[in-house]
């Protein structure tokens, strides 16, 4: 099989039930945003080793996947798409209150850095941020159903400024703070 077609050869692409849209429709920049933060995602995996944390951010992996999956629906296929459940967003608010027992309180700014995961974790927190913006717009433009995506991305957000904090803990890495001058 050919991985590749030729039909988005004019600028358009095909959506998940088979309705043909511009590569720069607003859905398209939504699921390609979120399927963008899943391969950031794939990066800091690679940097947390074996680890709860890891395995954590793989099972939010499979469901970016589904998230991806609704955001590339043009409507017609809605029987096919995977569950989207509450108990992802509860998992996300435990494991940030878990992760936050052991953290001191956040007395300054946090800027992005201290070694490289710890990075790697706050840029995927800005690409899930924008990803939440697209989504946020296209649900504004046409598609109201997807607020569960919305809701998902927004706490993923906060689990990953969560996660770069005790990734910083757990290295013996001082969080970078912000001192406006």
């Amino acid at each position: 099989m050919k991985i590749y077609t030729r039909t988005g050869d004019s600028g358009e692409t095909s959506l998940f039930g088979g309705k043909r849209v511009s590569k720069h429709d607003m859905q398209i920049e939504s699921y390609g945003t979120v399927d963008e933060l899943n391969s950031f995602l794939g990066l800091l995996i690679s940097q947390c080793g074996d680890s709860e944390e890891q395995a954590r951010l793989m099972k939010i992996q499979a469901i970016l996947f589904d998230v991806g999956s609704h955001l590339a629906s043009d409507g017609s296929a809605e029987k096919f798409l995977p569950a989207l459940k509450d108990e992802h967003i509860t998992d996300l608010e435990k494991a940030m209150d878990n992760m936050n027992q052991s953290l001191p309180t956040l007395q300054n700014f946090v800027l992005p850095g201290g070694n490289p995961r710890i990075a790697q974790a706050h840029v995927c927190r800005t690409v899930c941020r924008r990803a939440e913006r697209r989504v946020a717009q296209l649900i504004t433009e046409e598609a109201e159903s997807l607020t569960w995506c919305l809701k998902f991305l927004n706490r993923l957000s906060d689990y990953l400024f969560v996660l770069a904090r005790l990734l910083a803990k757990m290295d013996g890495v001082d969080e970078v703070k912000w001192n406006p001058k």
